[in-house]
């Protein structure tokens, strides 16, 4: 866990960060891997995961720190069972401290989770006032609770990107919602075939082929949604963005995972 300085400076970085989508354009995939990978770095959670609901009332997964967390919130869905959609249907938050105790209420759930390595899980629902949109997954390698303090964090990084989902007034709201979260989950097909694309061309693992896609995205400024769609039609070849990872890599040298 970061020092408490480097704390406040972190969460001080989430809330710009956050506080930046609030205009008319916005790239939802990128809100939401943000929010998940802030909360890893904020709360201590050693993986963190979300999910959304799309115009049929369906929860889909949009955003995951690892390759191992959306397969894990994919197989919440599959099983329809989890602390994800209990927090979505109750818009309460959801905690199980020590998963080896949960096996009457999410037996299979709980089974795979623990096989993965977690032992706790906090899931904190995506709600504005009484309409409650998706839900937040933080998952402990070790069992306990997450401190208040950590709690609120996670909650106002939550409730920020919901306003930002829900930004446009009432009587748009539910036209936004509809619009938005579609072209979320279209952005996210897409961004998982271009993780798939880059990961056969370089014999990569898909949390690889993410942070190249990524890093890609951020060093020329442009949308993640973007550079995933030019990638899964051609427009740009899967050696061009490894020769830009290559690139930054020899400017300022770190690991692709």
């Amino acid at each position: 866990m970061p020092s408490s300085a480097e704390r406040e400076e972190l969460l001080l970085q989430a809330l710009v960060d956050m506080a930046d989508t609030l205009v008319d354009d916005y790239d939802v995939a990128e809100l939401l891997h943000l929010l998940v990978n802030h909360c890893v770095d904020l709360v201590g959670a050693a993986a963190a995961g979300l999910m959304l609901s799309d115009q049929r009332g369906s929860l889909q997964v949009l955003a995951s720190s690892t390759e191992q967390t959306r397969l894990l919130e994919l197989f919440q869905i599959q099983v329809d069972e989890g602390p994800c959609l209990d927090a979505y249907a109750t818009g309460e938050t959801v905690t199980a401290v020590d998963l080896t105790e949960v096996g009457e209420r999410w037996p299979t759930f709980a089974a795979v989770a623990l096989d993965q390595g977690f032992r706790s899980v906090h899931a904190v629902p995506l709600r504005l006032r009484k309409e409650t949109i998706g839900a937040l997954n933080l998952f402990g390698d070790r069992p306990g609770p997450l401190g208040d303090r950590e709690l609120k964090v996670a909650r106002a990084l939550a409730d920020t990107a919901t306003i930002g989902i829900l930004h446009e007034r009432a009587l748009r709201r539910a036209e936004v919602l509809t619009e938005q979260l579609q072209s979320a989950l279209n952005q996210r097909v897409t961004i998982e075939q271009a993780k798939g694309i880059l990961a056969q061309a370089g014999n990569l693992d898909m949390g690889q082929a993410f942070e190249i896609l990524r890093g890609h995205s951020r060093n020329t400024n442009t949308r993640l949604s973007l550079i995933a769609h030019d990638l899964v039609t051609g427009e740009v070849s899967p050696a061009q963005l490894f020769d830009a990872a290559a690139a930054r890599s020899r400017r300022s040298p770190e690991p692709l995972a």
